[in-house]
C-alpha cells in the first residue's frame, strides 16, 4: 500500500512513513486521519504475512529432511487437534480479540497498555503506535537511536512484509492448482522451468 508525505507525520517523522515511495494512485493517503488506519494494517498484515510464510516453508522443508511426516498447510484445518473445532475457534477469538483489542487501545491513546517494566534512573521508550520496543519486542534496541537507520530498518521490515503478502497469495494459488507445496513446486519449476511455470496453469492438460 502507498502512503502519502502529506501525512508522514504520524510516523514520528518529517520526510515519510516506511516504505512511502509515493505510489498511491487511488489517493488512500490523501486523508491523515485513514492513513493511520491504513498504515497499522498494512503493517499487521505485512507481520502476519511474513510468520505465515515461515510456518510454511519451514515444516516442508524438515519434511523434506525427514524430521516431519505428512505436512500439509493448506489442510492443517482438516486435521485433529488436542480439542474440537468449535472450542478452538472459541479460544482463539478470546485470545485474538484481547491482543487485539490492546492494540486498538494503543492506537486510540499511545502508550495505555504499556507493559514496559519500571526500573530506576532509566527512562521508558516514548509510545510509538506499530513499534512498542522496550524489553519485550526490541531487547536488542534496533529501533532506538537517530531516526535514519530506524526507519531504513522499518522500510526494510515493510518491504519484506509486502512480498511475504504476495508470497502466502502465490502459495495460495499452487496449493489449489497444483496440490502441492512451494518447495517442491520450485523443484519441479527448475527441473523443467519449459514445462513448468505459471503459464502452464491456463494450458489443457490431457
Amino acid at each position: 500500500m502507498a502512503l502519502s508525505t502529506s501525512a508522514a507525520v504520524f510516523s514520528g517523522f518529517s520526510t515519510s512513513l516506511p516504505g512511502d515511495f509515493g505510489f498511491d494512485p487511488l489517493g488512500l493517503g490523501s486523508d491523515p486521519e485513514l492513513l493511520k488506519w491504513f498504515a497499522q494494517a498494512e503493517l499487521m498484515h505485512a507481520r502476519w504475512a511474513m510468520l505465515a510464510v515461515a510456518g510454511i516453508l519451514i515444516p516442508e522443508w524438515l519434511e523434506g529432511l525427514g524430521f516431519i511426516e505428512n505436512f500439509s498447510w493448506y489442510d492443517a484445518g482438516e486435521r485433529e487437534y488436542f480439542a474440537d473445532p468449535t472450542t478452538l475457534l472459541v479460544m482463539q477469538l478470546a485470545l485474538m480479540g484481547w491482543a487485539e483489542g490492546r492494540r486498538w487501545a494503543d492506537m486510540l491513546n499511545p502508550g495505555c497498555v504499556d507493559i514496559e517494566p519500571t526500573f530506576l534512573h532509566k527512562t521508558k521508550p516514548k509510545p510509538d503506535v506499530g513499534y512498542p520496543g522496550g524489553l519485550w519486542f526490541d531487547p536488542m534496541m534496533w529501533g532506538r537511536g537517530s531516526p535514519e537507520p530506524v526507519m531504513v530498518l522499518r522500510t526494510k521490515e515493510i518491504k519484506n512484509g509486502r512480498l511475504a503478502m504476495l508470497a502466502f497469495v502465490g502459495f495460495c494459488f499452487q496449493a489449489v492448482y497444483t496440490g502441492q507445496g512451494p518447495i517442491d513446486n520450485l523443484m519441479a519449476h527448475l527441473a523443467d522451468p519449459g514445462h513448468c511455470n505459471i503459464f502452464s496453469a491456463f494450458t489443457t492438460h490431457s
